[in-house]
């Protein structure tokens, strides 16, 4: 099942996608699934994040080619770190290319949606606790990371995080992850190169802090990160889901 977050009619609404469709439910998906009459073309809706986090938390470290490509040992638990909302973008919106920043790098991501209220649970429950997952750009000021040692600064631009466009509830075996800048291939990986699974992140998360309905959980990025410039279109695809796609600007 594919579940989006839309703006119609300058109004905010939750749905499930149903071929070029999408059927508008009576209230956000984190409760129940219960579907109204209403029923809207795609060509119609812009996107919005599917999700409504009060925090968004990334994983620094979680691909073995990764981790080869920049020549580090694999670590011993999650590394992790946050964004904070404001960083999010929908499918479409503009990377805003901050004055200062020398470069700007692109990290395609798989991201997963929390569905309910969790704290400290077990790998083995983590499934009951996730809507689905989405992609995910954890765009990233490079320079400035490397500057500041830490990583706060680089990571929370506004629009450093692009995500969506909407969620897939399907978790279905390994998932490919590409990302495609200006048409070219950069990164093609696969969730079958994590060092940790997704349950075991989200347990190690759930037993720092609570996690609620719509925050975001995303799982580090594989080999092939670069940079990106002014007036580039950068698409991130994984499977199951539309490409995420925006476009790069620079900022007044």
């Amino acid at each position: 099942m594919r579940i989006a977050k839309i703006i119609y009619k300058k109004k905010k609404k939750w749905g499930i996608l149903e071929d070029d469709s999408i059927i508008i439910l009576k209230e956000p998906p984190f409760n129940s699934f219960k579907l109204t009459k209403e029923k809207i073309p795609l060509s119609k809706v812009k996107f919005l994040v599917p999700a409504s986090p009060t925090k968004i938390v990334l994983v620094g470290l979680n691909y073995k080619d990764h981790a080869k490509e920049l020549k580090m040992r694999l670590p011993k638990e999650p590394i992790i770190f946050l964004k904070p909302p404001s960083t999010l973008i929908a499918h479409k919106e503009s990377i805003i290319y901050p004055k200062g920043v020398k470069r700007l790098d692109y990290e395609a991501e798989v991201a997963v949606v929390i569905k309910k209220k969790v704290k400290g649970i077990s790998p083995q429950r983590v499934r009951e606790y996730i809507l689905g997952y989405t992609c995910l750009n954890d765009v990233t000021a490079r320079n400035l990371q490397k500057k500041d040692i830490q990583w706060t600064r680089a990571k929370s631009f506004d629009t450093f995080c692009p995500c969506g466009p909407y969620v897939n509830t399907d978790f279905s075996g390994n998932l490919r992850i590409r990302t495609y800048l200006n048409g070219v291939l950069k990164q093609d990986s696969s969730t079958s190169n994590f060092i940790f699974p997704i349950e075991k992140l989200v347990s190690f998360i759930s037993k720092i802090m609570t996690l609620y309905p719509g925050d975001i959980v995303s799982t580090g990025t594989p080999s092939g990160i670069g940079p990106m410039k002014g007036g580039d279109a950068i698409e991130i695809v994984v499977d199951g889901i539309s490409p995420l796609c925006n476009r790069v600007v620079f900022g007044s």
